[in-house]
């Protein structure tokens, strides 16, 4: 008994209500009904299990990098966390970050520390549901803190549209995970610099197509080998053309030849690699809005110039027009003196006799 005893007590400085593992360096506080980071924590500790927790918000020094100096990877997932301030993550030595599922509300961008974070994976599924907290990402990522971060896990979030350039200072990310959100297009989004990226998910969104703006993204990124474009609401119109003919000559869409057009009702289920220009009606200008625009320029300059000729006739017959419009003027006034003597004629009864007997 007095062996079981000891066999079952806890390793010297581990928290009441954690498993930890000094030969494995390990922490693990699973549904233990935690509302705040344990302050005892182990320094040997490199991985850290605080998961399934009613813990809300982490503060700044919530992980104290004095006693921590080896913590390199964090597993805060499925907790109730709303609230990351700043200097809440700044540990120098972490590698792994994993906060998905959690309802986040804040994230700060100086959450891991003034001087940047060596941080290489970051996993946000389902964090990031408040359109507030993806704005914040954004910044923290612009702003280069993050600049050794390899992989980032952003799926299952429900976005609509990134914000512009937010992946413009990420030159190490490799993996890039935007899968099962709503992202409608990608018009915004910018890969340049991201020459180390090597796979791209993009399934289970609702894109209709990929501009041609996109596509030169995707052919000037040397390593990216793995595109994945499946589940996604493909409109096979006459502005698919350029997705189309970069799928039949590009290797770095994998299971292109499951992808099919969901609409319209004449191309429903259709490969998008079988398709043809004679299968699509393209008597319509593919962007309309850009051909007005384009006529509209045209138009102008047309107006422009006929009224800069009208003008240099003008003023090269300027005699001629000047002595015309004497004439006008002298014919204008011989015609009212004629009215005006006919006036007087008619005003004056002893001139209308006159006139009458002489007319006799």
């Amino acid at each position: 008994p007095v062996l079981l005893g000891c066999g079952s007590a806890q390793p010297a400085g581990c928290p009441a209500l954690c498993e930890c593992s000094e030969p494995a360096k390990t922490v693990k506080c699973v549904n233990k009904n935690l509302t705040a980071v344990p302050p005892d924590l182990p320094p040997y500790v490199r991985s850290l299990f605080i998961t399934g927790n009613p813990l809300t918000r982490l503060p700044a020094g919530a992980f104290p990098a004095q006693r921590l100096p080896d913590l390199a990877s964090l597993n805060l997932s499925g907790n109730h966390l709303r609230d990351v301030e700043a200097g809440a993550l700044a540990l120098p030595a972490l590698r792994q970050l994993d906060l998905g599922g959690n309802p986040l509300v804040s994230f700060s961008p100086q959450a891991f520390g003034e001087s940047g974070s060596p941080l290489e994976e970051l996993a946000l599924r389902g964090a990031l549901r408040d359109h507030g907290v993806l704005l914040s990402l954004a910044a923290l990522l612009q702003s280069g803190a993050l600049r050794n971060l390899s992989r980032l896990e952003l799926a299952d979030n429900g976005l609509l549209l990134l914000p512009a350039g937010m992946f413009t200072a990420l030159p190490a990310l490799r993996q890039l995970d935007l899968s099962n959100n709503s992202l409608v297009g990608l018009r915004n989004v910018s890969f340049q610099g991201l020459g180390q990226l090597q796979s791209l998910n993009l399934s289970d969104n609702s894109l209709s197509v990929l501009w041609n703006s996109t596509l030169v993204q995707f052919r000037s990124l040397p390593a990216l080998r793995h595109i994945v474009l499946g589940h996604n609401t493909w409109v096979c119109d006459c502005a698919i053309e350029d997705l189309v003919a970069w799928l039949k000559e590009s290797d770095q869409v994998e299971g292109k030849e499951a992808l099919t057009c969901a609409s319209p009702d004449k191309m429903l289920g259709k490969a998008l690699l079988k398709i043809n220009s004679s299968d699509l009606n393209c008597s319509v200008p593919i962007d309309l809005p850009s051909q007005l625009q384009t006529s509209y320029v045209f138009l102008g300059i047309v107006l422009a110039l006929i009224g800069a000729i009208f003008l240099l006739v003008l003023y090269l017959n300027r005699k001629g027009i000047k002595k015309w419009m004497h004439n006008i003027r002298d014919a204008c006034r011989d015609h009212m003196e004629g009215y005006h003597y006919r006036y007087e004629i008619n005003a004056d009864p002893r001139l209308t006799n006159v006139s009458s007997n002489s007319d006799v």
